[in-house]
């Protein structure tokens, strides 16, 4: 086996303090009452429920460490750079650029890459109990984005199908409609030419209590009024009945719908 190469810390004891994400803040706020709400609990567990504790926090209760955190983050950029103009920085980089070079004519030499200065939390010793805490719920938020990306994706298939059903639906409702559309147009059709054919068969018969002919916009009332006529009085009419009858069986009615 090769031998293992050694890593020389480049962490500065003077630099500015490297700021916390709001959820290390919020950890840090929480750990010890967690804690004591479960003393028998081991140290992953009680991340876990931090974590969760976390994630359903209320927005306005998140956004406060979330506020805390971005103004840390401009107080360390600002210490930041003041630092660096400062001849302990250059101190500092004059050291550490001697192990490098040392390092490298070595060959146990491995480059470290530099953070940049994101709202992570920059410097946090690993292995530490923050450290941890910080890694382990990273993994538990993470596995609650893929859970909820995953029921997005179902809730998405789901909604699809409803809509394609919808529009399967609407699509027959529209096509009922105009077949009933012009349906309901014969059926007009049909009854004008009723109309006209009664008009034309009862003007020249003379009916007691109606003194004009029919027409077409009175036909509907005539036939009211001789079907009254005919039922008061059948046997006194029964003369207009029989020439009624004939006359109904010489009309050619138009073809029912």
């Amino acid at each position: 086996k090769g031998r293992k190469r050694k890593r020389f810390s480049s962490k500065d004891s003077n630099a500015p303090k490297a700021p916390h994400t709001g959820y290390v803040r919020f950890l840090n706020d929480s750990r010890e009452k967690v804690r004591a709400e479960n003393p028998d609990l081991p140290f992953s567990e009680i991340t876990k429920i931090l974590g969760t504790k976390w994630s359903s926090l209320p927005i306005s209760e998140k956004q406060r460490y979330l506020d805390e955190a971005e103004k840390d983050k401009e107080r360390y950029l600002k210490e930041l750079e003041d630092y660096e103009k400062s001849e302990t920085y250059k101190t500092f980089v004059k050291k550490n650029s001697y192990k490098r070079h040392r390092g490298r004519r070595e060959g146990n030499y491995q480059s470290d890459k530099r953070e940049d200065n994101s709202g992570l939390n920059i410097g946090t010793p690993v292995f530490t109990e923050e450290f941890l805490d910080e890694n382990k719920a990273r993994e538990v938020e993470l596995r609650q984005l893929r859970k909820s990306n995953a029921d997005y994706e179902e809730r998405n298939a789901i909604l699809s199908k409803h809509i394609e059903q919808m529009k399967d639906a609407l699509q027959k409702l529209e096509s009922e409609a105009e077949q009933q559309r012009n349906h309901n147009i014969l059926l007009e059709n049909h009854l004008e030419d009723l109309r006209s054919s009664l008009v034309h068969c009862f003007t020249n018969i003379e009916i007691p209590g109606i003194d004009s002919p029919p027409s077409i916009n009175t036909i509907d009332a005539y036939m009211s009024k001789l079907h009254e006529v005919i039922l008061e009085s059948p046997h006194q009419h029964s003369e207009l009945l029989g020439l009624i009858r004939d006359t109904i069986s010489k009309i050619d009615f138009p073809r029912s719908v």
